[in-house]
């Protein structure tokens, strides 16, 4: 597929081949085992604990201009449990040939203003970016409410699942990307890995900032894609033990990966309305992440 002009009228042929292509997306039916969905219960309680004195406010740490004039907007996506799925869209205004994809999963608050900027910060670095809703549309602006949503996409995990393979499709398909990364933080980090798992030889690359990782082998072993981990030393959530144990897994399995852990860092060290936040860390696991998707994004990328 070719963009042959930028901006809104490509914008609006999308849509329209989105709003067709739904209709023919069905759920899948691999649920959780017990022990993932206890694991995943669990993570929400962590989170809880972790963000109790946070708040999902924008701050100006937040609100970076991207480096290019970028197009966004809302844009349907998915269709889950009968209901449409509108996430933020994002590409280069100058955006002729499709670019290579990333699909932007959200924290514990939902899609909220915070990621819809991430989102366009980094299509602003050359890339088509999807921030998907695995909210059902809501957002969080209190630690209780984040919770209750966490928990009933834990709870709901199937649709979950559903809702990213349709993101998949969106971004290679629809728009064309030629190739496809993840990203997420916290609780859509925790889906990145997901989302590994879910396309272990399709997607090219997988960046998680503090989610719940497993080092279960069975799992992880078909996975093909190139992981970047970035974690805090301090984090009570995710805690370092349990990124050790992961990264050992990916280790003996002989997979691409790279692990890096911010010494002294909480959990959510990046989110810039967090009581944690950590300027200097962010923006190094930034630079880190954009260095990581050059180099297994590009269309030179082996």
């Amino acid at each position: 597929m070719t963009y042959c002009t930028p901006g809104r009228g490509m914008m609006r042929a999308v849509q329209i081949l989105m709003l067709c292509a739904v209709a023919a997306c069905g759920r899948t039916d691999t649920g959780p085992v017990g022990e993932e969905q206890a694991a995943a219960v669990e993570n929400v309680e962590a989170m809880a604990r972790e963000h109790a004195d946070d708040t999902a406010e924008p701050s100006e740490a937040a609100l970076a201009e991207p480096q290019r004039e970028v197009t966004a907007e809302r844009l349907a996506y998915a269709e889950v449990d009968d209901e449409l799925v509108y996430g933020h869209f994002a590409f280069p205004s100058d955006m002729i040939e499709p670019l290579p994809a990333v699909i932007m999963i959200h924290e514990w608050w939902g899609l909220n203003d915070n990621i819809r900027a991430m989102a366009e910060r980094l299509a602003g670095e050359g890339y088509i970016v999807l921030a998907v809703d695995l909210f059902s549309g809501e957002a969080a602006t209190d630690p209780g409410a984040a919770r209750q949503l966490m928990l009933r996409a834990v709870e709901n995990r199937d649709s979950v699942m559903s809702n990213i393979e349709q993101a998949y499709a969106f971004v290679s398909k629809t728009a064309g990307a030629p190739r496809v990364a993840s990203l997420g933080w916290c609780f859509g980090g925790g889906w990145s890995l997901n989302t590994a798992m879910l396309f272990p030889a399709d997607l090219d690359a997988a960046v998680i900032y503090y989610g719940q990782v497993t080092d279960d082998e069975d799992r992880l072993r078909p996975v093909e894609v190139p992981i970047l981990g970035l974690f805090g030393s301090e984090d009570r959530g995710i805690k370092l033990e349990s990124v050790r144990r992961f990264e050992g897994a990916l280790e003996r399995l002989r997979k691409d990966f790279e692990i890096h852990v911010y010494e002294g860092a909480g959990h959510a060290f990046a989110n810039p309305s967090g009581r944690n936040f950590n300027a200097e860390y962010a923006e190094d696991a930034w630079n880190r992440t954009l260095g990581f998707l050059r180099d297994h994004l590009a269309a030179d990328a082996g």
